[in-house]
């Protein structure tokens, strides 16, 4: 049987989708260096390769080893700040990565793959919500990082006409699995549910809110945010779509509404039944004041709508996964 190689599927978006592609009945190779994903968080019906994605030797190895039918490609670093900080790090990994692994792919002859995009592609758009028509202008080295790999995996797409891939720009993904069993565990995460969920559960002393001086109803930074059992999802239907003959296309994952940051920490204090500790501070470097999603496109064309469209289900689950983790760590 052939298989679906997930690049960073030890990773938050890469293990839920992994779980949803073989609840489909695919087989999967799962490569990931570990680098912050978590080997626990592999399904164990997975066959697991630790390596980096971006070693064409270790990608050749294992499609010599296993007849690799499409790959989801997650790995790639993901923190806006750090990439401000540190840019090389992100051309080299997101961008060098990418290539690498699209290089060898057609050499290969593999035919289809879904690409882990971002809505920080748009960086300040002029209209809201954004559709996948709206102009590309990003304000950071992450979104550069992800229109430059997107650009890359179009011209692929114009050369080869056996390639077709799909870039799914993520608006803001959060929560954890319905059943408990897996969720955000990114070392030193900085999403603003997980952050908060990490403070109502004793993890954290305080949270900052970056910005109150936003052109937005309370000052604060507006997000679509998105269960990540739905996000996971749509990767599934992202590839039935490439598999049935779909041609190379690029869709937004949101649901089409956005919150707050005071919205969301006054979500999570309701529901944690807990007075938050909030530290106001000044602007993120490479944060938009509002980014919401038009998703009339992937609802049109993949076979996928929103089961969780509801923050306070997002934080719940997040929340559950806190408890669980610091409930672990007393019994170790």
């Amino acid at each position: 049987m052939s298989h679906i190689l997930v690049t960073g599927g030890a990773g938050y978006i890469g293990s839920h989708t992994s779980r949803h592609l073989l609840a489909a009945g695919y087989e999967i190779v799962v490569l990931d260096n570990l680098y912050s994903g978590h080997r626990w968080a592999v399904p164990e019906e997975a066959i697991f390769v630790e390596g980096n994605a971006g070693s064409a030797k270790t990608v050749n190895q294992i499609f010599n080893t296993y007849d690799i039918a499409a790959i989801v490609h997650f790995a790639g670093h993901i923190v806006v700040p750090e990439s401000v900080e540190n840019p090389l790090k992100y051309y080299e990994n997101n961008c060098t990565v990418t290539q690498t692994l699209a290089t060898v792919a057609a050499e290969n002859g593999i035919g289809h793959m879904i690409f882990s995009s971002s809505a920080a592609v748009y960086g300040e758009p002029k209209e809201l919500p954004v559709t996948e028509a709206t102009v590309t202008s990003p304000i950071s080295p992450y979104g550069r990082t992800k229109l430059i790999s997107e650009w890359m995996l179009e011209d692929l797409s114009n050369a080869n006409e056996s390639f077709n891939y799909v870039a799914l720009r993520y608006f803001n993904v959060a929560g954890a699995a319905l059943d408990g069993t897996v969720g955000q565990s990114t070392p030193e995460a900085t999403h603003l549910i997980k952050v908060a969920c990490e403070l109502a559960t004793g993890q954290r002393e305080q949270i900052s809110l970056f910005g109150t001086d936003y052109p937005t109803q309370d000052g604060s930074c507006i997000r679509d945010y998105i269960h990540i059992e739905d996000l996971a999802a749509a990767h599934v239907s992202a590839l039935r779509y490439l598999q049935s003959g779909g041609k190379s296309n690029v869709f937004n994952c949101g649901y089409g509404q956005g919150f707050s940051v005071k919205e969301v920490i006054d979500c999570v204090a309701k529901i944690s039944d807990k007075s938050l500790n909030v530290n106001v501070t000044g602007r993120r470097a490479g944060d938009p004041a509002e980014l919401t999603a038009n998703n009339e496109k992937i609802l049109a064309t993949l076979d996928w709508k929103p089961q969780h469209n509801d923050i306070e289900l997002i934080c719940q689950t997040a929340l559950d996964w806190e408890r669980h983790l610091v409930a672990k760590r007393k019994v170790a």
